[in-house]
C-alpha cells in the first residue's frame, strides 16, 4: 500500500525513540503530532527528549483518556499512527502491574475505539513492541534423542536462581525470530506488549488497517534519560562509571543482550512506516549479535577508566537469560541492517551522558 503523507500521530512521540524519529517524520509528513503525557519519570524537566524537532506538535495528554482522543481526532485524521507509548521496565511491572496494564493494554484499546468512533481509521499502525514477548525464548537440546530440537523452558525458577543455576542444562538458546520462535512472556511488561500486538492485529483485520510490528531488542543511545532507574542499562552503567564507581553485574555476568543504538532503531521503525508491502509477521530489530553484560560493562568501564566491573551473583525475577535478534527477516522485508557497532555506540552514549550534569 502506498501511504499518504498528510498526518502522522506518534503516541509517546516526545520520548526517546519519538524524538529520534521526529526530524525525518517532519520532513516526510505535512503534519506530525506527538501524543505524550510527558511523564516525569521520562521527562523530569517536562520537555520532550533531546533531539525533538520543533516542527512536531506536542499534544500533552494521557492515552488512556477517551476525552483527550475526542479532542484530538475531532480535526486530526491520521494516515499513519506510530504507537510508542508504553510503560516499560521488567522489574517495575511486577510491583506496578496496574500502571503497566492500564497504559499498555487499556490505553491501546482506548486509542483503537477512538479511531473508529471518529472515522479516523488510518492506513497503517506501526507498533514498537519488545523482545520481552518471548520471555526466555526457545532453546535447543544439545544431546540425547531430542538433540537439535527446540523447546520452551519458560521462566527460570526461584530455586534455580538461589542455586546459581543460570542456564538450562544441556541446552543452548537460539536467536529471536518471530517466524520461528513463539512468544512466551516471563514478565508483566512482556504480557502487556504481547497483548498490544494481539489487539492491533485483531482490530486491523476487522477494519482493513495494515499493522506493522517491530520487536525491539535493548535500545540505547544519546537522549536516554540517565536519571530514570528503569531506563536502558547502558545509560545506568555510564552514570556509575562517570562517577568513578564500580559497575555491578548480575548473575554470573554471562547474560547475553543485543544492544542497538537509537539511530538504527529509528531507521527500522521508519522503514516499517514506508515499506510498500507491510510485513504480516512481527520483525525483530537488533544488531544481530550479542554482548554479555560483563563485556558491555567492561566496555563502559574502559571508556571512563573506571574500576573493573564486579560480578555480584544477584538476580531479579522476570529477567531472561539470553536475548538477541535474528537479523535476516529485517534485512529481507525492510531492507534494514544495523550500522553502528557497540564500541562506537557506547562511546557516543558516554559522550552524551557526560553532558547531563544535572542527572549525574
Amino acid at each position: 500500500m502506498r501511504i499518504s503523507h498528510r498526518l502522522a500521530i506518534v503516541t509517546g512521540g516526545a520520548g526517546f525513540i519519538g524524538a529520534a524519529m521526529s526530524a525525518r517524520l517532519a520532513d516526510t509528513f505535512e503534519r506530525v503530532i506527538a501524543f505524550d503525557n510527558l511523564h516525569p519519570q521520562i521527562h523530569p524537566d517536562h520537555r520532550p527528549s533531546d533531539g525533538f524537532d520543533p516542527r512536531v506538535e506536542v499534544y500533552e495528554a494521557d492515552i488512556t483518556d477517551p476525552s483527550a482522543w475526542d479532542r484530538l481526532l475531532s480535526d486530526a485524521k491520521p494516515d499513519v499512527v506510530i504507537h510508542l507509548a508504553a510503560e516499560t521496565g521488567t522489574g517495575q511491572s511486577l510491583t506496578e502491574s496496574v500502571r503497566h496494564t492500564s497504559v499498555n493494554v487499556v490505553g491501546t484499546s482506548v486509542m483503537l475505539d477512538a479511531l473508529k468512533w471518529h472515522d479516523a481509521v488510518p492506513q497503517r499502525i506501526v507498533l514498537a513492541s519488545s523482545r520481552a514477548v518471548y520471555g526466555e525464548g526457545a532453546w535447543q537440546h544439545l544431546s540425547g534423542p531430542d538433540a537439535g530440537k527446540l523447546f520452551y523452558p519458560g521462566a527460570r525458577s526461584t530455586s534455580m536462581f538461589e542455586a546459581a543455576e543460570w542456564d538450562f542444562a544441556d541446552a543452548q538458546p537460539v536467536a529471536m525470530n518471530a517466524s520461528q520462535v513463539r512468544p512466551h512472556p516471563a514478565s508483566v511488561y512482556g504480557v502487556t506488549k504481547l497483548a498490544q500486538e494481539d489487539l492491533l492485529r485483531i482490530w486491523g483485520d476487522a477494519f482493513g488497517v495494515e499493522i506493522g510490528i517491530v520487536r525491539l531488542q535493548n535500545v540505547y543511545g544519546p537522549g536516554q534519560t540517565p536519571s530514570n532507574p528503569y531506563t536502558g542499562i547502558m545509560s545506568l552503567f555510564c552514570r556509575v562509571a562517570h562517577n568513578g564507581g564500580q559497575i555491578a553485574v548480575y548473575e554470573d555476568g554471562e547474560v547475553r543482550r543485543d544492544f542497538i543504538i537509537i539511530d538504527d532503531v529509528a531507521d527500522a521503525i521508519l522503514r516499517m512506516v514506508e515499506v510498500s508491502d507491510c510485513p504480516t509477521v512481527p520483525i525483530d530489530i537488533g544488531s544481530g549479535s550479542y554482548q554479555t553484560i560483563r563485556q558491555a560493562a567492561e566496555l563502559i568501564s574502559d571508556i571512563y577508566k573506571a574500576p573493573t566491573p564486579v560480578v555480584t551473583g544477584q538476580w531479579r525475577h522476570g529477567d531472561v537469560r539470553h536475548a538477541w535478534a535474528d537479523p535476516e527477516p529485517a534485512r529481507q522485508l525492510l531492507g534494514f541492517s544495523a550500522r553502528v557497532s557497540v564500541q562506537d555506540g557506547f562511546r557516543r552514549l558516554a559522550a552524551w551522558v557526560d553532558t547531563q550534569t544535572e542527572h549525574l
